[in-house]
């Protein structure tokens, strides 16, 4: 895609779908999306019990400027998580309290980057919770073009404006827009079933036997004996 954009319309998915997601968590949500749309977890929580989910608001960026998140405030609208990535990799801390303070003004409930960020401290003490591949007092500059609300790379996973960014202690997870009904239905199917199982494991049943997996284990060649073949009681 030739020249810088900043797309000003983003299709976002319903609230009560976002807020679904958000109660099911990164684990299950994964899992319910067929094991899809997990970020790298080298891209880690950077306080502890923050839990969000929200429409994705984009950013592309030179590596060590932040202009382009400047440019991605105005974009953003109360419940968005802005994800920022840069064109190659980059730790440089380019986003801090003041962004932050920016983004909470427009309602923006977290940030996802694949660069860095810098006044962990405060970002922490004002609440405002991030996912980051780095921590980083390096400054950044504003002089370089990039994008706002195009498709991005951000851990290995494509995002793009107004899918579902869902985020927890377990990491972080893009649900694509189009499939985030069909996912939420999945999650809650999933809760369901564990529910039951929960409650068999806390009767004592056992997981080789819940599961079925007695008989995976006799097919791989697992054997149940008294003691090792060279070691006779």
């Amino acid at each position: 895609m030739a020249g810088h954009y900043v797309v000003r319309n983003v299709t976002r998915v319903p609230a009560d779908v976002v807020a679904g997601l958000r109660d099911a968590g990164v684990a299950t949500v994964h899992e319910a999306a067929g094991r899809t749309g997990l970020v790298d977890p080298a891209i880690l929580p950077r306080q502890d019990g923050a839990v969000i989910a929200g429409p994705a608001v984009t950013v592309s960026s030179h590596p060590g400027d932040n202009l382009m998140i400047h440019a991605a405030v105005e974009m953003c609208r109360e419940g968005d998580v802005l994800v920022v990535t840069t064109t190659s990799p980059s730790t440089d801390g380019m986003f801090g309290d003041l962004l932050a303070t920016s983004l909470r003004a427009r309602g923006v409930i977290g940030l996802v980057t694949d660069a860095g960020v810098r006044d962990i401290a405060t970002l922490r003490g004002m609440g405002f919770p991030v996912w980051a591949r780095a921590v980083s007092a390096q400054g950044t500059v504003k002089a370089s073009p990039g994008s706002v609300n195009v498709p991005v790379v951000c851990g290995g996973q494509i995002v793009r404006a107004g899918d579902v960014i869902v985020a927890d202690d377990d990491g972080v997870m893009c649900v694509p827009r189009a499939r985030a009904a069909e996912v939420l239905a999945a999650s809650r199917a999933r809760i369901a079933a564990e529910e039951g199982k929960r409650a068999q494991l806390e009767s004592g049943v056992l997981g080789v036997d819940m599961y079925g997996l007695r008989d995976v284990l006799e097919r791989l060649g697992v054997r149940y004996v008294d003691h090792l073949p060279e070691d006779p009681p």
